[in-house]
C-alpha cells in the first residue's frame, strides 16, 4: 500500500467526525480538511437522495471515505461535475470551468482547450478540492484521460458498454466479458468498472506517451471485433433512434483531447446512489447486481478491497503490444 494511504485514510477519519458534527448542528460551518487548508459548507442536512434518504452531508462523507482510493484516480487531471445543487429530483447541469471566486485552497489551472484557447478547470488530487466539489452541489465526478502535465497524452483508452432500454444488466456483463476475451487474444491488459448507472467501462491503460490518435485506434479495434462477434446485440451507432431495439451501443467516441469519463468511485444520479466501481475481472460475472455498490456500501468495500484497478495502472499495456494489436 502507498505510504500516503494511511496518512490520507486518518485525514478522512478527522473529516468525517467534523462532518457528523456539523449536520448535527445545523449543516453548516467551517470545515478543517488538510493542514492549513479548510472550507465554508453548508446544507448539509439536504436531502440529496430522496428514496435512499441520503443527504449532501452523505454524500461529503462519502467522498471523503473512499478519498484515499479515488484520489490517485483524480490526480492532476482536469475534472468536470454534474451538479445538483437541489438534489437528484431537481434541476442539474454540467461544469467544465472553474468559477470566478473558486477558493485559493481548490487546485485551478488554465488548460488548454479545443481551438488553440485555455480556460481555467479544476484539478483534482487532494482531499480539500473533491470536498469543494460537494460543497458546489457535485454528484458526479468526471475525468479528463490525461493530465495537466501531458495533456495530449492519455493513459486509458475506454470502450463504454451503453444499454438501451429494456437491455438486461446480465447482457452487458456478458458483453464485458467478451471484450476481456477480445483484448487478451490481442495480448492486452484491461481494467473494468461498473458505470453506476446502466453499463460498463472496461479501459485499456496505455503506455506513456501514447497519442489521443493511437487511443481511439486501439478502442474501435476493439470495438469492431465485439461487433463482428455479436452483431445481434452490440452496435456503434450513436444516433438512439438508429439502434436497433434491444441493443448495447459499444461506445469509443470518448477517447479524445477534453473528453472526460465518469471518474472510478464516483457516485451517479440513480435513486439508490449508487457508485462507478472499479472491479477486479472474476467478480464480472451473471451475479453481478449494479446495487450492490452504493454510498452506503462503497467505503466499506474500499477499505477491505483495496483499489482493484492499482495493479493494472502501475503496469501499463507496452507500446510494442499495442502497435501489434492495432496491426493483426
Amino acid at each position: 500500500m502507498p505510504a500516503k494511504r494511511p496518512q490520507r485514510r486518518r485525514a478522512t477519519e478527522d473529516v468525517i467526525a467534523q462532518l457528523d458534527r456539523i449536520e448535527a448542528d445545523g449543516g453548516d460551518g467551517e470545515l478543517a480538511v488538510e493542514k492549513g487548508k479548510s472550507l465554508q459548507i453548508s446544507s448539509l442536512g439536504k436531502l440529496y437522495f430522496p428514496e435512499a434518504r441520503i443527504t449532501k452531508g452523505d454524500v461529503m462523507r462519502y467522498y471523503a471515505a473512499v478519498a484515499p482510493l479515488m484520489l490517485s484516480h483524480l490526480g492532476d487531471r482536469p475534472l468536470a461535475l454534474t451538479r445538483y445543487p437541489e438534489g437528484i429530483g431537481g434541476h442539474s447541469f454540467y461544469q467544465q470551468n472553474a468559477l470566478k471566486g473558486t477558493p485559493d485552497v481548490v487546485r485551478v489551472e488554465n488548460v488548454g482547450i479545443k481551438g488553440g484557447d485555455e480556460a481555467e478547470r479544476i484539478v483534482g488530487g487532494d482531499l480539500t478540492t473533491l470536498l469543494y466539489l460537494v460543497q458546489m452541489g457535485a454528484v458526479v465526478i468526471h475525468t479528463w484521460f490525461s493530465r495537466v502535465t501531458s495533456l495530449d497524452q492519455p493513459d486509458l483508452s475506454l470502450i463504454d458498454l451503453d444499454p438501451g432500454e429494456g437491455v438486461q444488466f446480465a447482457t452487458v456483463v456478458s458483453m464485458a466479458r467478451t471484450v476481456r476475451r477480445i483484448t487478451d487474444n490481442l495480448g492486452l491488459s484491461t481494467v473494468v468498472k461498473t458505470s453506476g448507472s446502466k453499463g460498463m467501462h472496461i479501459g485499456i491503460p496505455l503506455p506513456r506517451g501514447t497519442d489521443y490518435e493511437t487511443s481511439a485506434a486501439l478502442a474501435r479495434r476493439v470495438a469492431d471485433e465485439l461487433v463482428r462477434i455479436m452483431p445481434e446485440i452490440a452496435t456503434l451507432e450513436r444516433l438512439k433512434a438508429n439502434r436497433p431495439a434491444g441493443s448495447v451501443l459499444v461506445d469509443v467516441n470518448q477517447n479524445a483531447r477534453g473528453k472526460t469519463m465518469v471518474a472510478p468511485y464516483a457516485l451517479r444520479a440513480m435513486p439508490a446512489a449508487t457508485a462507478s466501481a472499479p472491479l477486479d475481472w472474476p467478480e464480472v460475472t451473471s451475479r453481478l447486481s449494479m446495487e450492490r455498490f452504493t454510498v452506503r456500501t462503497m467505503p466499506r468495500r474500499a477499505e477491505r478491497k483495496g483499489d482493484p484497478w492499482e495493479g493494472a495502472l502501475r503496469h501499463r499495456n507496452t507500446a510494442r503490444k499495442i502497435a501489434e494489436a492495432l496491426e493483426s
